[in-house]
């Protein structure tokens, strides 16, 4: 009886059987090969190649601009684009102003006469008082034995003149006092964003908007980039908060009729690829940059993003365009950063982010070829 051994090593059927186990390996390697050349593997964004292909030449549809310090003057002349938002506010603040009497208040009077044949008073009662008088809706109210008198638009200083002066024609010795009560078109309506939203009456000296606002209870603390909104005669104004705070002449006095709202900034941007967050992001202030953007989102990511891939996408009105001048030669534009020098990064500080942006973080092509490399290690300690 013989028993079976196997060949030893150096046999010729040991060579083809270790012969034969390299060209599996061989052709699994080359398997794998041809597999990550037809497939792309999985990436969060696109590289800053696949992203310009297709952007060179006058058929093109968008225009890229190269971001440096010297181009930021002429892209700063260029239109805002077509999501810009622009703030209109009244105007700079002014001296205080005495409150004017409008439709809808009360007038009271008090008429003085000593005389004893007066055709108001008596003897024991040297005084005629017209308590709560109503300004009517063409601005007068109705005085006996003088008849209507015009007092909107007056101060009541100049409307208690006035009246004096007519009711001397009657009662030489009349002496007038006047006081009033402001009716709904001489108020304040705090309408939102407020601690306490309400109405509030003029005094005698119409206040500032601040003066407003702190009567209210001051602006919720929960508003995003709170913005102050003013609506006066069909018309609406509005500034953001913090402006507002820092500069005192913007701090204008309010008229009778004026309404306050204070909503959360709206404004937003979208941000994608290779950074911390990939998501709407709203404006925390008035201006952002483009560095302030990316700080927001997270900043970029250390071992995908392309430091010189960083592109802000903007969308301009077509009536914008311009083939000379400081326009943008096409309504779609492609903003692009090189945060590896001082000029993109001091550039970058000083690009503002408009509403509607999109801020993209490039892929790097060194994380691709690092998961190639991968994938091969892998493969040649499977095979």
């Amino acid at each position: 009886m013989h028993l079976a051994h196997d060949p030893l090593p150096g046999t010729m059927t040991g060579t083809l059987r270790f012969s034969a186990r390299g060209w599996v390996r061989a052709i699994g390697l080359m398997l794998l090969v041809l597999t990550v050349s037809a497939c792309s593997l999985p990436r969060s964004a696109a590289m800053q190649s696949e992203v310009l292909r297709g952007t060179q030449g006058d058929e093109s549809d968008f225009q890229v601009v190269e971001v440096t310090r010297d181009a930021l003057d002429e892209i700063g002349a260029w239109p805002r684009p077509a999501g810009a938002v622009r703030y209109s506010w009244v105007g700079t603040g002014a001296s205080a102003t005495t409150r004017l009497i409008r439709a809808g208040d009360l007038i009271t009077l008090a008429i003085w006469d000593s005389q004893d044949t007066s055709l108001l008073t008596t003897q024991e009662q040297r005084v005629a008082d017209m308590a709560d008088i109503s300004v009517s809706t063409s601005g007068r109210i109705f005085v006996p034995y003088v008849g209507e008198i015009m007092v909107a638009g007056m101060t009541a200083d100049a409307a208690r003149r006035d009246i004096q002066e007519q009711m001397e024609m009657i009662v030489p010795d009349a002496q007038v006092q006047l006081s009033v009560s402001p009716g709904s078109e001489n108020t304040i309506d705090m309408v939102t964003g407020v601690a306490s939203p309400g109405r509030i009456p003029l005094t005698e000296i119409s206040p500032t908007i601040l003066t407003a606002l702190s009567e209210a209870g001051g602006i919720n603390a929960n508003l995003r980039n709170p913005l102050v909104r003013l609506q006066r005669a069909g018309h609406s104004y509005a500034i953001p908060a913090n402006r507002l705070f820092s500069d005192p002449s913007q701090d204008i006095q309010l008229r009778g009729g004026d309404r306050i709202l204070v909503e959360q900034d709206q404004r937003n941007f979208i941000a994608l690829g290779a950074a911390g967050r990939q998501e709407v992001v709203y404006f925390e202030r008035e201006d952002i940059s483009a560095l302030d953007a990316l700080s927001t989102i997270g900043g970029l990511s250390s071992a995908r993003a392309d430091l010189q891939g960083v592109m802000v996408l903007r969308e301009y009105e077509a009536s914008d365009v311009r083939e000379e001048g400081a326009y943008p030669r096409k309504p779609q534009v492609i903003f692009s950063f090189d945060l590896t020098n001082a000029d993109g990064l001091f550039a970058a500080q000083r690009f503002l982010i408009e509403p509607d942006d999109v801020v993209l973080a490039t892929e790097s092509p060194a994380p691709a070829f690092t998961q190639v490399l991968s994938l091969f290690r892998t493969a040649s300690n499977t095979f």
